[in-house]
């Protein structure tokens, strides 16, 4: 059986397995009996791709059928910094499955977002999980967290999307959140408005935030890289979602 490597963004591992993106969504977000349900996010990682930081050789002997059969779901490889080993390039299709084990698959895009006017919210998933608000379009963002030498705060690759904030990205104190379940609303206004109005283009809105995202509220996609690559993978507009990927979209929607 040919084997697939996958790394899992909820939570952060490397993990090579017997199932297709599909199975193994299925297999990661519902569970069995002794695992927990919930969403799950992981990119499928070229299984070419080899670094010493890793002991994929090893996995891969390891990652053997069951006695009757089956194939085998999982062998974990590493689950420590574990996406700042992996090069960009090696990442193929991210994939989104939702609690109930329903998974969309995303291609990296060769452009980024048109940058927009207003403020900016971020989900970052990949070594840290922060809520953020920024006056800052998602590269100047990325560039600021891995690439800003003079940045007190950094980390050497992350994970993140943005969000969105509908009327507050332009009018943080009287703008309508209308469907956009964000917990403490006044909390993130307040939080807009500092960016806004104050010297600082970023602000921590909550440092505990969990990296679960309801999959309606992103904005234009994921961001993935490091110091010296970005991958940006969009999202398709709720129209196409609707469309071409109904039941994904019901599913994600609940």
């Amino acid at each position: 059986m040919e084997s697939h490597f996958y790394l899992s963004l909820l939570p952060e591992a490397l993990i090579v397995s017997m199932l297709n993106p599909e199975e193994f969504g299925t297999y990661y977000a519902v569970g069995s009996s002794k695992k927990s349900r919930g969403q799950a996010m992981f990119f499928e990682v070229d299984p070419g791709y080899r670094h010493e930081y890793f002991h994929i050789d090893e996995a891969l002997k390891r990652c053997v059928p069951h006695e009757d059969g089956r194939p085998k779901s999982s062998i974990y490889v590493s689950v420590y910094r574990v996406l700042e080993h992996i090069d960009p390039d090696a990442l193929l299709d991210l994939h989104l499955t939702t609690q109930d084990g329903r998974t969309l698959a995303l291609k990296a895009s060769k452009t980024l977002p048109e940058n927009e006017s207003g403020l900016h919210l971020y989900q970052e998933i990949v070594p840290v999980t922060p809520l953020v608000v920024s006056r800052l379009d998602p590269l100047s963002f990325f560039d600021l967290i891995v690439k800003n030498p003079t940045s007190l705060i950094s980390v050497p690759a992350i994970a993140f999307a943005e969000l969105q904030l509908g009327e507050l990205a332009n009018d943080p104190e009287m703008g309508m959140l209308n469907n956009l379940p964000y917990s403490n609303p006044d909390h993130l206004r307040q939080c807009l408005s500092d960016v806004k109005t104050k010297f600082v283009s970023t602000k921590m809105v909550d440092r505990t935030h969990s990296p679960v995202i309801p999959y309606r509220t992103i904005k234009n996609g994921f961001f993935v890289g490091n110091s010296e690559k970005l991958r940006y993978y969009p999202m398709p507009s709720a129209e196409t979602l609707r469309s071409e990927n109904y039941r994904w979209f019901r599913s994600a929607s609940m």
